[in-house]
Formats: structure tokens, sequence, C-alpha cells
């Protein structure tokens, strides 16, 4: 019985992976779609504002005073100034937000049928933390579109879903196996899974930051080919979106790092050791403070923003694939 849960569990996350991609490619196809609408746009202005220079020059030669609104120009990259404002659904984001929609159901399916394999959460190794986080990711990106509209990241969150999903389950598969004594714990279940919420909102803060770097350089008339970005937010909201979901994270890791130490008492008897994992757990903490700290208190904005929420996820990646395969500790549970 418990092959056979383990068995339709793999399978399920290959139809997830399978459904995600049509998801992804949707995605980039209505980034395509926006780029086109953008440089329509652009056209349709400059032909209306050639049409009322003309006019006021022809009305300037007879003698009259002809007052129109023209279109704001200017030598950026585009008239087309960018919006958040939520737009008329394409039906390749339909399709896209459809297909995520499915494939969530078939993860989550997936996750399901491995806990009910090994009878406990499956989050004890490499392959099921993936498994897991991944899910909890797509999960949180779509909760967050009733706050507020974030369909313009569904491509990088797919993307991204799709390679750490693939790499779990090509590299880090491996059988279902009891937990080791210091995992059976309730503890576990509450540090681990606050840890990988976290990690979903830390992602997609990660996503706008990038996005309002290229935004930046886009009102900046240095990326001009990017017209799809007109349709994105300015890169001032995109910041403000960035610092205020990182700021989720960073309170669901903090909580991470206090189960954690209560986690490390009741198995090892201390609650930190300066174990590699533990470490990083802080040096993460310690990057998303400083983040926090810079923006609200030493007025960073822009690039420098940005880039320090780019770095902190970038050391959350580390922690999960390198710290965990080629680090020794007691928090070597990944399982190979």
């Amino acid at each position: 019985m418990t092959a056979d849960l383990a068995y339709y569990s793999l399978v399920a996350v290959y139809s997830a992976m399978a459904i995600y991609t049509i998801s992804f490619v949707a995605f980039a196809l209505d980034l395509a779609k926006r780029s086109g609408d953008a440089q329509q746009a652009a056209a349709r202005a400059a032909k209306a504002e050639a049409l009322a220079t003309a006019t006021v020059s022809r009305s300037g030669a007879g003698g009259s005073t002809v007052v129109l609104d023209r279109p704001s120009g200017g030598s950026g990259a585009s008239t087309a100034a960018p919006t958040d404002a939520p737009a008329k659904a394409s039906s390749f984001e339909r399709v896209a937000i459809a297909m995520m929609l499915l494939g969530f159901v078939v993860h989550v399916a997936s996750v399901v049928l491995r806990g009910l394999a090994a009878g406990r959460v499956p989050w004890a190794n490499m392959f099921e933390f993936s498994l897991t986080g991944t899910a909890i990711i797509v999960g949180v990106y779509l909760a967050v579109q009733f706050v507020v509209n974030l369909r313009f990241l569904g491509a990088y969150v797919m993307g991204l879903n799709l390679v750490l999903l693939a790499i779990g389950t090509v590299n880090y598969y491996v059988a279902v196996s009891p937990l080791p004594p210091a995992l059976q714990s309730a503890w576990l279940v509450i540090h681990v899974f606050v840890a990988i919420l976290g990690t979903a909102f830390f992602a997609i803060a990660a996503g706008l930051s990038a996005a309002q770097l290229v935004q930046t350089k886009r009102e900046q008339a240095k990326l001009a080919g990017l017209r799809f970005m007109d349709t994105l937010p300015g890169a001032e909201r995109l910041e403000d979106l960035a610092y205020r979901i990182a700021l989720v994270g960073f309170v669901l890791w903090t909580f991470t790092l206090i189960a954690g130490a209560i986690w490390a008492e009741r198995a090892w008897g201390r609650y930190w050791g300066w174990d590699t994992k533990e470490v990083w757990t802080f040096i993460i903490w310690v990057l998303y403070a400083g983040y926090i700290h810079a923006r609200a208190t030493r007025g960073w904005r822009g690039a420098r923003s940005s880039w320090l929420s780019i770095i902190g996820f970038a050391a959350v990646m580390f922690n999960f694939s390198v710290v965990n395969v080629f680090f020794k500790g007691l928090h070597a549970y990944s399982g190979l």
C-alpha cells in the first residue's frame, strides 16, 4: 500500500509539472501580447500627438488660438506610463491562471499522497521539502491575488516553481523512510511549515524586486525594447509591494528561528549550537532585517533596496540547496 501511494504521488508530481509547463507558456505568451498592445498604444499616442501638433500649427497660422490636451510623452522609452490599474485579462492569461489552479490541485494531491505513504508530514528530506515547498509557493501566489494583482509575475512564479520541482524530483528523490528520532516532534511541523511559508513570500518579493530593477531602467529609457513593462506598475509601486511582501516573510522567518530553537532544545538539549544550518538561517534573518531597516530608517530606495531583497532570497536558495546537500551537521536530513 505504501509503495502504491508513493508511486501515485510521483505520477501526480509529473502531471503537475506538465500542467505547470502549459501555464508557464501561456504566461509567457501573455507577456508577448502585453508587449504588442503597449507598442500599439504608443503608436496611437504618437499619432495623436502629431495630429495635435499639426492642428495647433494650422490654427496658429489662421490667427486663432487652440488649446488641446496632448498626450504626455517626452524623451522616455514610451508614451505609455506604467500603471497598476487592473486591465482586462487576455485569453492567454485566463488559460495560464486556469492551468496554474489545475496544476496546484494535482500538486497538492501529490503532497497528500506522499504524506499518506509516509504516515507523517511530507517534508522530512530534500525531495519532500521540494515537493511541499513548491506547492506552498504557488498557493501563496494565488492567495496574494485576492489582495493585490500580481498576474504579471505568473511567468516568474511558474518558471521558478518548475525549476525547483524538477531538481527536487530528479536529483533528490528518495523512497519513503521512517523519521529519525530528532524529527519525531510536533515542532518539526511548526518550524518547517513556517519556514516554507516565509520562503514563499521571499520568492515573490524577489520577483518584484527584479521587476523593479528592470522597470527603473525602462523608465530611464535604457530598455526601450521591453514594451510589456509599460503594462506593469511603476518602479516605485513595485518597490513598495516587494517591501510589504518581504516584511511578511521576515515575520515568518523570525518565528522560524524561534520555533527552530525550541525544537533544538527538545531534540538535542540546547537552543543554539552554531550548526551550519542554524548559522545560515540566522544570516538570512540578518540580511532581511538589514533590508527592512535600511529602507525604513535609512531611506534606501531604488536599486540598493532591490538588490538587498534579491541577495536575501539567493541566501535562502543557498541554504536550501548547498547547505542541505554539502554541509554536514545535526540538520543534515537531506535523505541523500
